[in-house]
Formats: C-alpha cells, sequence, structure tokens
C-alpha cells in the first residue's frame, strides 16, 4: 500500500506549549508514521534530523523515518547549478516522492526553493531561522587579516552564486570569481589545498555542520544582502493532508515564517529565480516587518535598493512592493539582461 492512508485520523493539534498525541486511529491507538524526504547531503541529513528533532517535540508519539532523495543538483559536481536547470536542481526530485506518496514531508533549504507553488504541495512550515549571513572563508593555515581588504590583488574566490559575485565585483573589481561545487567538506579541502584563497559560503551551513570556527568574516547587510529564504527551512507537504498540516504547524515560526514570505514574494514579483543577483534582509520590531533589497547588474557596477516597511500580517503584499519600486528603477535589466 503506497504512502499513509490519512482518512481515519482523529487528531489533536500539536502546539508548543501542549504536546498531542497524534494518532493513525483514536481506537486502535495506531501511531503515525512520518516519512521526511531529503537530500542526502551531510547538511541535508542535518536540517532533516533537526526537524525530526522538532516534530518529536510536536507529535512524541508518531514514528518519523528520514528517505535520502539524490537530487540533479547533487549527482552532477562539474556543471554549473544555472546548466542543470538552476531553480528546482536541489528541490524537485525530493518534492516528487512527496506527491508520489514516498514521503510525507520535504525538508529543504529554503533559499533552493523556486518561489513558484507546486500543484499538489503546500509550504506548510517556516522553523525559526539559523544564521542569514553570507560567511568569508580563508584557508586553515592562513595567518593574516581576515576581511575582504585582506585579500590580495587579483585573488581567486569560490562561489557559484550571481548574487555573491556581483557584490564582490562591487567591493572588489581585482578579484577573480569562480564556481566551487561540492558539499561543505569537500569546498573546504579544495581551499585548504590552495585551489582557491577564500570561498563564500552561507553562515548557517558552517555553523550547522560544526565548522563555524572557519567564518573567517561574516559578510552582512550593507555590505553584502544574503539570499531569498537563506538560513530557512521549509517544509512541504501535500496539500490535502489536514492532519499532517496541523502538526507542521506546531514547528512553524510566525516572525520567520513572515519573513520568508516578504522575501519569496518580493523574488516571485520580480521574476527572478534563486540565482539572480538578489539579496534581501529582514528585520521584526513589534509588529512591523522591514524588508530591505537589493538588486546588482553582473559586473557589479551599480546596486538598486529599496527599504519598505508594512504590518506583520501584509509580509506578501510587502514583498510585491519592494519588487514595484525596485522595477522602477530598472531592475528588470539586471535580472533578466538582453
Amino acid at each position: 500500500m503506497p504512502g499513509r492512508r490519512l482518512c481515519d485520523i482523529g487528531c489533536e493539534c500539536a502546539t508548543r506549549s501542549a504536546p498531542s498525541l497524534v494518532f493513525r486511529n483514536q481506537e486502535t491507538r495506531q501511531f503515525m508514521h512520518l516519512r521526511i524526504a531529503t537530500r542526502a547531503s551531510q547538511l541535508a541529513l542535518w536540517q532533516a534530523g533537526h526537524v525530526r528533532s522538532l516534530l518529536n517535540r510536536a507529535a512524541p508519539e508518531a514514528t518519523i523515518e528520514i528517505v535520502p532523495i539524490s537530487t540533479i543538483g547533487d549527482r552532477d559536481q562539474t556543471g554549473s547549478l544555472r546548466s542543470l536547470g538552476g531553480y528546482g536542481a536541489f528541490t524537485r526530485e525530493i518534492q516528487k516522492a512527496v506527491l508520489d506518496h514516498r514521503a510525507d514531508i520535504a525538508v529543504h533549504s529554503l533559499k533552493d526553493l523556486p518561489t513558484a507553488a507546486t500543484p499538489g504541495l503546500r509550504l506548510a512550515a517556516v522553523p525559526e531561522r539559523g544564521d542569514a549571513a553570507d560567511a568569508l572563508v580563508f584557508p586553515a593555515a592562513y595567518a593574516g587579516g581576515l576581511d575582504l581588504t585582506a585579500l590580495p590583488q587579483g585573488a581567486h574566490v569560490g562561489t557559484g552564486s550571481l548574487r555573491r559575485q556581483a557584490q564582490l565585483r562591487r567591493l572588489r573589481p581585482d578579484l577573480k570569481l569562480g564556481e566551487v561545487r561540492g558539499n561543505v567538506e569537500t569546498r573546504l579541502r579544495k581551499l585548504d589545498t590552495g585551489e582557491y584563497d577564500a570561498l563564500v559560503l552561507a553562515a548557517a551551513g558552517l555553523t550547522r555542520l560544526g565548522f563555524e570556527n572557519r567564518i573567517s568574516r561574516r559578510l552582512e547587510p550593507p555590505l553584502m544582502y544574503p539570499a531569498v529564504g537563506q538560513g530557512a527551512l521549509g517544509l512541504e507537504c501535500r496539500g490535502d493532508d489536514e492532519p499532517l498540516l496541523q502538526i507542521l504547524a506546531a514547528v512553524n515560526d510566525p516572525a520567520t515564517h513572515a519573513s520568508v514570505v516578504a522575501e519569496r514574494s518580493l523574488l516571485f514579483a520580480l521574476e527572478a529565480g534563486c540565482h539572480a543577483p538578489v539579496g534581501a534582509a529582514t528585520c521584526i520590531a513589534g509588529d512591523r516587518l522591514t524588508l530591505d533589497a537589493v538588486v546588482l547588474p553582473l559586473d557589479g557596477q551599480t546596486r538598486l535598493q529599496v527599504r519598505c516597511a508594512a504590518p506583520l500580517d501584509q509580509a506578501e503584499a510587502l514583498g510585491r512592493q519592494a519588487a514595484v519600486e525596485l522595477l522602477a528603477q530598472g531592475a528588470a535589466a539586471f535580472i533578466n539582461p538582453a
């Protein structure tokens, strides 16, 4: 029997303050079994394990299995992400596993998840965000200064992100920038063996894998704006799976969710993919959400920027407003150059 059958579930929704038991059937007391689909990389497995721990607290009587999925972005380590179809290279096959009932929950690095909704799936929860910043990483044996000014003229910096490349060129147009593929450990090994003079990686990934000590300098706004959704996880499930939607609501962080809704609404309205030179940063004060967004040309010679604010419950409209203002400044030419 493929997948999980939920027609007879009686569900008391789990909450942060008072977790509830979740059963397939109240009469037989048969517990729910949940399957989490994830990429098979070490970082992705850490993320899936983190989500499992959150779900264990929300639904302590459920059994939870992690189902590793090989994605095209993981299998092909030679081509650029843009040549692999770019947007969705790390998510499509995981989403398909949920749609095919081989899994119940998809866990994504939210910066990799396309902003257009996938028919049949719903972004049901966004747990509390990790570090959203980018990180500058020098070789382990490096003994010089620990910021961008310490790099020699023409230094080779590894990053395949057009967003990072454009912002680095704005700061240091002399740098030689090149794509670096592979998991975090592979990238650090390439750095330490001299293939690169420095790397720019996501601070959250380094921290989650225990490499926080390798962060030479956090690159924060206004120096460098992170990717939309960076540092956050997105949990998808089938849109008609009401009992599971209720469980996932218990691990959702409302502040993080509002922030990423604004950021993703921005990206969607710009008609830009996750590899476009678009950066965003959000800040919450009381019930107000502020969104800073930037768009750059690939040569980094200029930077379009807006700041917009709105109540938390208007996060989606806030993202659209920021996109309209950026497009009025000419952002479309940088996102989709002729």
